[in-house]
């Protein structure tokens, strides 16, 4: 399977809402991870706990869009706009850039979060 079609199908399920799965299935076990918040995660196991966690936190998913997607050689950026309540009462809207890095075997190693203005058409 090429990588764009992998990308695309990672896209689709974090779409869906289904982050923790989309992690389980394509990241690599030694994948990266760090966000415009400067958390890191080092391996694939600790970025599952973390989504889990997160997704636990949720209490109703407004929406999740995906706008765009680039596939390079062994990069894919792709634009999201993610809005949740969550359980303790505040709200989260984040519009931002997931950068991957994929090896070979078409594993997520390296994926970084970058925040953006505002979504576009």
């Amino acid at each position: 399977m090429d990588l764009k079609t992998k990308v695309q199908e990672m896209d689709a399920m974090v779409s869906k809402g289904a982050i923790v799965d989309a992690v389980k299935t394509y990241f690599s076990d030694d994948a990266k991870t760090s966000d415009y918040g400067n958390l890191t995660t080092s391996g694939k196991s600790q970025m599952i706990e973390k989504m889990e966690g997160f997704v636990g936190s949720i209490a109703k998913v407004n929406g999740i869009q995906h706008h765009h997607t680039i596939v390079g050689d062994s990069v894919s950026a792709s634009e999201f706009t993610f809005d949740f309540d969550m359980k303790d009462g505040s709200k989260v809207l984040w519009h931002e850039i997931i950068r991957r890095v994929w090896n070979e075997n078409g594993k997520v190693v390296a994926e970084e979060y970058f925040e953006a203005a505002k979504p576009h058409a």
